[in-house]
């Protein structure tokens, strides 16, 4: 357990470590499922957490369950497929996020060549669903094949998965070319191509992560970054509380606030995210965990649930207000952005 963090963050910690399984899956709680998504979020919050051998562990889950053709299924239960009906390119890209985090926290090169492997066939997966005009298709159904269509906030955490990519290529002597090109399609077309994106179903722009995702990602930096997150501040703070999942929904999410916290650090507005993150201390529990969400009218922690992907998200965005790690500045983006980019 890393000593740098006080005891109320290395309780959440140790809530996601004692959940894992010995398979290495982080499940959201127990008898929970596992994505894999979330179950990269986990490993970012033991390797925050010092718990090195288990965010190792959870890199070998993803190795031993990666599909031949390199994707993940939607959902499993511990080594059993839970849901074999897609697969999603945003889940099956955050392993790359979650290598470079732990690589950044650590200088485990040795770790990064082993899994190097898994993420390069990963990734090409996800990029065989990119298309001519940038965007990348969000799953394939098992059934009805490729979902041609695509979400800013899943292509926004590609982006940085495709970043992370580059990075990980560099340490290892490796071209970072194909990576680089393919981030650079994909960010042009989150920034100037929206008509690419919801095509087939209602928009998803009342969603907070739609809003600040392409912030967190390092699609928009700088002053740019800034002016977005503060156009829509007002309909997705509440303020003392968080941030709303859903803009006409009186339910926030601590997740959510976490990864804006995140988000406003990135784009210089550290003042913003310490007042959120400061907001979220009452939803803790005792044993280091941290509700869902939180109904205001109601007065009701809703969902009555507590995830491990909350927890590592609480100690991703300590990380980035505090600097208790080497990977505190994940999101504190070094290559050019795709809106800088022009």
């Amino acid at each position: 357990m890393s000593s740098t963090l006080n005891s109320s963050l290395a309780n959440t910690a140790g809530y996601i470590a004692d959940l894992q399984l010995p398979s290495g899956a982080v499940p959201w709680f127990r008898d929970g499922i596992v994505d894999p998504w979330d179950h990269v979020e986990a490993i970012m919050g033991l390797t925050i957490g010092g718990y090195l051998r288990q965010a190792r562990l959870g890199f070998n889950w993803l190795a031993q369950n990666q599909r031949s053709d390199g994707a993940w299924y939607a959902a499993y239960s511990d080594d059993q497929i839970a849901d074999a009906t897609r697969a999603e390119t945003n889940f099956v890209a955050y392993p790359t996020t979650g290598l470079w985090h732990y690589y950044l926290s650590t200088g485990d090169l040795q770790t990064v060549r082993t899994y190097w492997p898994m993420i390069e066939k990963a990734l090409h997966w996800v990029l065989s669903l990119q298309t001519d005009e940038g965007e990348i298709y969000w799953a394939v159904d098992r059934v009805k094949g490729i979902s041609r269509d695509a979400l800013v906030t899943g292509c926004s955490s590609i982006y940085k998965a495709l970043e992370s990519a580059a990075h990980l290529a560099a340490a290892l002597g490796q071209p970072t070319d194909c990576w680089l090109q393919a981030r650079s399609r994909l960010g042009r077309a989150i920034v100037h191509k929206p008509h690419l994106f919801d095509r087939t179903w209602e928009s998803k722009a009342r969603y907070s992560m739609d809003w600040f995702y392409p912030v967190l990602c390092g699609v928009v930096t700088g002053d740019q970054a800034a002016a977005r997150l503060r156009q829509r501040w007002h309909e997705f703070v509440e303020p003392g509380l968080g941030c709303r999942c859903v803009v006409e929904e009186p339910w926030v999410t601590v997740a959510e606030s976490c990864e804006l916290t995140m988000a406003c650090v990135s784009a210089g507005l550290r003042s913003e995210g310490q007042r959120i993150f400061a907001d979220l201390q009452r939803f803790q529990v005792e044993d280091g965990s941290w509700w869902t969400g939180y109904v205001f009218p109601d007065d009701l922690h809703w969902p009555d649930e507590r995830p491990t992907w909350t927890a590592a998200a609480v100690l991703m965005a300590a990380d980035a207000l505090y600097q208790l790690t080497p990977a505190a500045n994940l999101f504190v983006h070094q290559l050019p952005a795709a809106a800088e980019l022009g």
